[in-house]
Formats: C-alpha cells, structure tokens, sequence
C-alpha cells in the first residue's frame, strides 16, 4: 500500500512540474550561485509565442531558484522578471482581441506564486503592450516589466 502511495505521489510531482513549463520554450540560462548540492541558481530566459497574435514572441527572463528544494520543485522563485516582446514574422489576426487578456500564465511555486503576462490594445497607437508580473495567493507583488509591440497602422488591431 505504501509503495502505491510513494509511486502516485511521484507521478503527481511529475505531472505538476510538466505543467509549470508548458507554453514556455528555453532560449537559455545562466548561473548566479554556485550550489554543493541540486542544481545551481540561474537566469533562465524562456520563450512565449502570443497564440491569438502569429508573429509576436514574447521573451521572459526570470530567477530560478536552485539547491535542494529547487530540485525538488519545492523552492518559491523570486518575483524578479523581465520581458522583451518582438514582432518575429508577419502579424496577423483571425479574430478580434479583447482590450485585455492574460496571454500565459506559470506557476513559480507548488502551491502560492504564478508569474502571468497579460497583453493589453493601445488602439490609438496600434501597438499591443504586454505586462509580466508576479502573483500570490495571499499577496500580489508590485515587481513588473513592460514592453510593446508596435503593429503596422496598414493592419488595424481588430478589437472585440
């Protein structure tokens, strides 16, 4: 019985580790501190393509906490991101875009903090602004990022 528990538990772990990354592809990372055991600390930078937007990627660079407990899966990231959103091939829309959405979402911690891109219209300017910051449960944190891409006026941002 118990080994069916140990054995369930891990597979639990496993899937919830997939699902913190998918959405994301690794560009690359760097070292910040070096650990005797688990992985070290580093600045991973990951890649988000906009689903509604063909032609926007939008590139997050974030702490990445490592030792044991990051290993595990078990260490809460810093709130610290940074996100750079390019034009990378020809934009397009098949349908209209809300005034707001939130794009992607990641979780950094098993249980309390997500980090979350939302992409706003500025209709007057053509651009499509997108924000990346942190979330808690219990707190939200005031660490944030932004950055815009500016679309062609010859294609107008359809708006719902």
């Amino acid at each position: 019985m118990r080994t069916n528990v140990l054995h369930a538990g891990r597979w639990a772990a496993l899937l919830l580790l997939a699902a913190c990354s998918a959405g994301a592809e690794p560009v690359g990372e760097v070292d910040t501190v070096f650990k005797w055991i688990g992985p070290d600390h580093k600045i991973v930078v990951e890649a988000y393509d906009d689903p509604k937007v063909p032609g926007v990627t939008c590139y997050v660079s974030r702490a990445k906490t490592g030792g044991i407990k990051g290993a595990l899966g078990l260490a809460e990231d810093k709130s610290d991101a940074s996100i750079a959103c390019r034009q990378v091939g020809a934009i397009s829309f098949a349908k209209p875009l809300p005034q707001q959405e939130e794009v992607f979402s990641e979780r950094l911690s098993i249980l309390f903090k997500k980090l979350r891109i939302v992409r706003m219209v500025d209709a007057k300017r053509n651009a499509l602004v997108y924000l990346t910051y942190s979330e808690r449960l219990i707190e939200g944190s005031p660490q944030n990022s932004v950055t815009a891409v500016a679309v062609d006026r010859g294609t107008p941002i359809p708006l719902k």
